[in-house]
């Protein structure tokens, strides 16, 4: 019998520091999850891995193009173009066989490639800050994390991530151009990436600064230029929805008396533009003007008091800017947790900012789907012996938020320090 060498065993310190095997274990553990729980709508429901996101709904969006109805021309979306028309675009390449399940799986590989890409930006970022050993157990991390991988199956948030890390890796690295091009695919997803562009201005001389600002706004008029002169009313909306709709599950909607999630209706009502401006919950009592300019003076104070100018500072201030950008919005969404978490783990890469990673995703997902699938019987609003847990739950999550704003800030006051590995 052939004798095994000693040189073959994997040991810790091998299996931790390969990241290629850690790419690997990865992917599979993700893929094989798909294909144990499929996805699988039934009645309108799905009953898979997708089960509680909003994969039914893109997929409802999309099945329109059967009938040749287009995003941007015959129906409006809430979100900016890129992810609506990858939407389309793959129900269209499943051809006239199209269903839920294989739209579902192709869209499922689809975030799996970027949340990978997330990954190696997680570790790229964080072996440039903190070492190459850290940088590591920040990839490891991550790859454990559960709400990510949750999210990758209910929803696109995937896709923001990459773009934002993917713009901030290039803006550390010297590559603005690059940088510019991914933090406007971003833009072009969600709006949230183009926060980063305080960052540039704070750390980047003007003139670098107003060549960045004037690449993104340039490419990304360059798309809506065309989506405008197409269809005004359809358009529109994708500007302007997620800002005029009712606070939803956050600490104004408590205020306000709202106490649903912040879904927009069925497909059917993306066919007719005037939805778009429709609001069905209680007024706002601090309006969102107020809500901003509030925002605005806490982000000029960041702006004015940051001392710390090296990377480090940097990632913390794209870091408390989405935080305060995400604390001053009427709603919170659960899928932020996707973009919040590289950055928390980036800034604070401790037994700390891991536990607060958990503590996050814990509240996050006791709130939603915890407590809001037993709302079927109130048509989805908390109430009764709901209702304690649910504003403890919301005052907690946005005392760790402001929490972590506060640590952020202190990171910023900070003089930078030479790490010695």
């Amino acid at each position: 019998m052939k004798l095994e060498r000693k040189t073959d065993l994997i040991t810790l310190s091998g299996l931790l520091g390969d990241f290629r095997l850690l790419v690997i274990l990865f992917i599979a553990f993700r893929l094989m999850l798909m294909m144990v729980y499929q996805p699988l709508m039934s009645d309108g429901i799905e009953r898979g891995i997708g089960a509680g996101g909003d994969q039914t709904y893109y997929y409802e969006l999309a099945s329109y193009s059967r009938d040749g109805l287009l995003p941007f021309r015959d129906w409006w979306s809430e979100f900016p173009p890129l992810w609506p028309y990858l939407s389309t675009t793959v129900y269209q390449l499943l051809g006239a066989n199209a269903n839920y399940t294989g739209y579902a799986m192709f869209m499922g590989m689809i975030m799996l490639a970027f949340d990978t890409g997330i990954l190696i930006l997680l570790r790229k970022i964080g072996a440039r800050l903190h070492g190459a050993n850290t940088g590591m157990t920040l990839a490891w991390i991550y790859a454990v994390t559960f709400a990510p991988m949750v999210f990758l199956w209910w929803t696109f948030e995937t896709v923001v991530a990459f773009f934002f890390l993917l713009g901030l890796w290039w803006l550390l690295s010297g590559r603005e151009v690059r940088s510019a091009v991914a933090i406007t695919l971003g833009a072009l997803t969600k709006f949230t990436p183009a926060l980063i562009l305080g960052a540039v201005w704070r750390f980047r001389p003007q003139n670098r600064a107003l060549r960045y600002s004037a690449l993104v706004v340039g490419v990304f008029a360059l798309v809506y230029v065309p989506l405008f002169a197409q269809s005004v009313d359809y358009t529109l909306p994708s500007l302007t929805a997620q800002f005029g709709k009712s606070s939803y599950q956050s600490v104004w909607a408590l205020i306000d008396g709202n106490l649903t999630t912040g879904i927009f209706g069925a497909a059917e009502a993306h066919l007719d533009p005037a939805w778009a401006a429709t609001t069905t919950g209680n007024p706002a009592r601090v309006p969102g003007v107020v809500r901003l300019a509030l925002a605005a003076v806490v982000g000029l104070f960041v702006y004015a008091r940051t001392r710390r100018y090296d990377d480090k500072g940097l990632v913390a201030f794209v870091g408390i800017t989405l935080l305060i950008f995400f604390l001053q919005a009427q709603g919170w969404s659960p899928q932020w947790l996707v973009q919040i978490i590289p950055l928390v783990l980036l800034c604070f890469p401790t037994k700390n900012g891991v536990l607060t990673v958990v503590m996050l995703s814990m509240l996050t997902f006791l709130e939603y789907p915890m407590l809001f699938i037993r709302t079927g019987d109130t048509g989805g609003v908390i109430s009764g012996a709901l209702l304690t847990p649910y504003v403890l739950i919301v005052l907690t999550r946005t005392g760790i938020l402001v929490l972590l704003c506060v640590a952020m800030y202190k990171r910023l006051r900070e003089e930078p320090v030479t790490l010695v590995e």
